[in-house]
């Protein structure tokens, strides 16, 4: 996970994304660096447009529904059910991401 966010990091500092600049960033964080994980990454990302794939990432809608959720709130029942909804929205985001990692 430390790769993925390395990798958001350098891409809104307007980095490149790519071995040296990854490796750098996970070490300066204290973590290990696996390297095949590394190259790994780079080449999964190499023809992806990151600002596209994080608008259309499944966590930015679940990040989302607790503020539309917020005038709903003094009705009780739209809270609960928003409840029920959001788990599914982290899984999926989770299902995602481990595909990265084999």
């Amino acid at each position: 996970m430390e790769y993925v966010y390395a990798a958001l990091l350098l891409h809104k500092l307007d980095k490149e994304v790519n071995e040296a600049n990854l490796t750098s960033v996970v070490k300066a964080s204290g973590a290990d660096v696996n390297e095949a994980q590394v190259k790994s990454l780079v080449a999964a990302l190499a023809d992806v447009n990151i600002d596209e794939a994080v608008k259309a990432a499944p966590v930015a809608v679940a990040a989302a529904a607790p503020a539309a959720d917020a005038p709903a709130a003094a009705g009780g029942e739209a809270k609960e059910e928003k409840k029920k909804e959001e788990p599914k929205n982290e899984e999926a985001a989770m299902e995602g991401l481990s595909s990265l990692f084999g």
